[in-house]
């Protein structure tokens, strides 16, 4: 009887090892769900990057308002029928950051 229970008790402690320090252990599968969390933020991210690429292409597929103001934000361009004013502050004018409130 002491010889079985020998036997079992050596058997438990081996299967209790692999289960907290093998290969497919507790610990590999719990740094997995973190792997996996972090992996779906990720994903998440790029899907709302994605959705936005999505809604600027076909804004600019659509219509020629989109790209009119892209030229106009990003290149400074102007129409052919408009005046551009551009306001420059003198030294005087210019309040200095710090006294801003």
């Amino acid at each position: 009887m002491r010889l079985l229970t020998g036997i079992l008790l050596i058997l438990f402690c081996l299967l209790q090892y692999r289960l907290w320090f093998g290969q497919y252990s507790v610990t590999d599968y719990l740094q997995r769900l973190d792997e996996i969390a972090t992996q779906r933020a990720s994903n998440q991210e790029l899907q709302k990057r994605n959705r936005m690429l999505m809604a600027d292409v076909t804004d600019l597929q659509q219509g020629l308002e989109a790209i009119e103001e892209r030229a106009r934000n990003e290149l400074g361009l102007i129409g052919e029928d408009e005046v551009f004013f551009r306001i420059v502050q003198t030294e005087a004018q210019q309040v200095p950051a710090k006294d801003k409130p």
